[in-house]
Parts: structure tokens; C-alpha cells; sequence
């Protein structure tokens, strides 16, 4: 048996996306088949939709990360869901303890990454959420409250899980703490959302996008600084009487990068410890899940949505059916989405 939904599929580098049904095959023991509801639409695709498949890989291929979905079928050892329940999909085990396996790959064997099969050609899958099925291995499926809504939560698996994460685990900021936030984009705007509900102060954002910096300011950001008409690090220096105790680069340039380095506070050895600036621009090919633990932590991204402090209804700003990818995908490279956009399956 098979199940058969369409999908975009990346056939060659630099080229648009063809959207054509895809035969997915039975869940295996431990994965899961999700019917999709709403998929993120993360920037790291443009990447990898402009470079060779990386070893190991191949095309075509399926892209796609973070969604929200209803689960369709699942494997006889999947004990934590079930047919029916709604629930999230994300590239991070959701207690992250396989350390050694890639987190983007989530692959213990080639069933995991394989068996889709597009135009009698294998298509590499791999949990990919921009098709209206994902085949995943259970442990990067969560379960979702069925009174939440399931268009705005699919960025929890990505974008919120990244921005916020990095605030409150990796980095721990505190009340008082001052936070910049380079990059105004959807996982910046999820880091800046989460130093302002953990009472971060200042919030500053930094982009070149005036519109995105004015946007900023409802997700909590107190001062915004447009870096083509000022210099970021010495603005930053100012406001802050010698620089901050935290700086995020949400964008991954190599400029933003040594700029993140330049607007901490200063530290002298044995004496003070200066700020940490710390980059979720761009990861490498291997990088694992950091300090997210989904299970621990999605539930409470869902409650402080429940409780209004994470806007995600106002993050969406843009909406596309399967059909529209290549307009979604053009829109994102362009700088026309200015929060979060996300694929609809219904």
C-alpha cells in the first residue's frame, strides 16, 4: 500500500520547483505519516535550492522542515501518538538525545530518507514538509493541543524553536539583560518576541529593511537601528554604555557576523566577564539541536501563544497554496515576506 499527495520536489539547482504527485510508502516501525496542514517556508531552503545535493544525497529531493498536520498512519512502535491526533513536525529529536546523527538529516537508515517515488524515480524525503504528506521518524513528531490552531503553529518547528530557543536555553537571558537581534526576518522576530516576554531590556533590532525594523517593534523590540544609516555597532555602543550583553546574528553574512562580535560588552580578563554574541544566521550541515528539547520546550512556545506574549496570528504575513511555492520561494528571496510565511494544505 501507498499513499499518493502532491509535493514540490526540487529537481535541479536554480530552477523553479515542480509541483507533481509523489507516492509515499507505508510508515515503517517507528515513523509516522503525517497529513499536512501548514508548513513554514524557512530561508535555509533557498540554500540548499542553490547548491549541488550534498554527499549522501541526491536528487530529486523534497525540501521543507516545520509543519503542523493530523496523523494519517503510523508505525506499530509509535506509542506517543496516534491516527487522528494533531501534531507538529520539526528537525530536532523531541528530547535530542541522538547526538550522533546529523539533526537535519534525521536518517537512522535509508527507509527514513527514501522510499517516496516520484515519475518511477526515488525521492529523497526525510520528514520534508512543502508536500501534503510527510513520511517522519517518530521522534521528530509532537503532539498538538487540538484547540490550537494549526496554520500559525507550523513555524514552532523551525523559526520559533530557533529564535526563541536561543533566549531562553542557549543563551538564558534574564530580566534587565539587554538583547540585539541582527536580522529582523521570521527567526529574528521569534528571538526578539522572547527577550521582550522574558523582560529583556533594551530590545534592539537591527536590519536594513526599514519596514522590517518598524515591524519589529510589535513582537517587543524597544529601539531599532536601519545599518544603512548608521553604523550598527557604534549606535549600539551608545545606547548601551560600551555594548550588550547579548548579541544575536539572525542573518548569517559574514558582516553581520563580525558586527554581532563587536556589539557585546567588552570583558577584561579576570576582572569581568564581557557579553556573548552567539549566531543562528546560518548552522553547518552537521549541527545538532543545540539546547532545544522540543518536548519540553513546544509546550511552552503554545502557552505563551495561548497567553498572547508570542503573536504568531500577526507573524504570518504571507499565505500560499502548494501551487504558489515558486511565488512563495521568489517572495522570500526578495525580501517580500515581512514576517513568517507558510504554505497551506486546506
Amino acid at each position: 500500500m501507498s499513499t499518493k499527495g502532491k509535493a514540490a520536489i526540487f529537481v535541479e539547482p536554480n530552477q523553479p520547483l515542480v509541483v507533481d504527485e509523489v507516492e509515499f510508502p507505508d510508515p515503517g516501525s517507528d515513523q509516522v505519516l503525517v497529513k499536512l496542514s501548514a508548513s513554514g517556508v524557512c530561508h535555509s531552503q533557498l540554500h540548499t535550492m542553490q547548491r549541488p545535493a550534498r554527499p549522501g544525497h541526491h536528487l530529486p529531493a523534497l525540501l521543507g522542515h516545520e509543519s503542523t498536520g493530523v496523523v494519517y498512519a503510523k508505525g506499530r512502535d509509535v506509542r506517543h501518538v496516534k491516527e487522528g491526533d494533531h501534531v507538529i513536525t520539526t528537525w530536532v529529536d523531541r528530547d535530542n538525545s541522538t547526538t550522533d546523527q546529523p539533526m537535519v538529516a534525521h536518517a537512522l537508515n535509508d527507509r527514513a530518507q527514501y522510499g517516496a517515488n516520484w515519475r518511477g524515480k526515488e525521492v529523497m524525503h526525510s520528514a520534508a514538509t512543502w508536500a501534503e504528506f510527510a513520511l517522519a521518524q517518530e521522534r521528530v513528531v509532537l503532539p498538538l493541543p487540538h484547540d490550537v490552531p494549526m496554520d500559525v503553529t507550523s513555524i514552532i518547528g523551525c523559526a520559533v524553536m530557533t529564535g526563541a530557543g536561543a533566549i531562553i536555553n542557549t543563551l538564558q537571558v534574564c530580566s534587565g539583560q539587554s538583547v540585539a537581534v541582527f536580522g529582523a526576518g521570521g527567526i529574528g522576530l521569534c528571538a526578539i518576541s522572547a527577550a521582550a516576554i522574558v523582560d529583556a531590556h533594551p530590545v534592539i533590532a537591527v536590519d536594513i529593511n526599514q519596514q522590517k525594523l518598524d515591524f519589529a517593534r510589535r513582537f517587543g523590540a524597544t529601539h531599532v537601528v536601519n545599518a544603512q544609516e548608521v553604523d550598527p555597532v557604534e549606535w549600539i555602543r551608545k545606547l548601551t554604555d560600551g555594548g550588550v550583553d547579548f548579541a544575536i546574528d539572525a542573518v548569517g553574512l559574514p558582516q553581520t557576523q563580525e558586527q554581532i562580535l563587536r556589539a557585546v560588552r567588552p570583558g577584561f580578563s579576570g576582572r569581568n566577564k564581557g557579553g556573548t554574541a552567539l549566531l543562528i544566521g546560518i548552522t553547518p550541515p552537521n549541527a545538532k539541536g543545540g539546547d532545544c528539547r522540543p518536548d519540553r520546550d513546544f509546550p511552552i512556545f503554545i502557552r505563551w501563544y495561548r497567553e498572547g506574549k508570542l503573536k504568531l496570528d500577526e507573524l504570518i504575513t504571507n499565505r500560499y497554496k502548494l501551487e504558489q511555492i515558486n511565488d512563495a520561494v521568489d517572495d522570500l528571496a526578495h525580501g517580500r515576506i515581512l514576517g513568517r510565511g507558510i504554505l497551506t494544505f486546506s
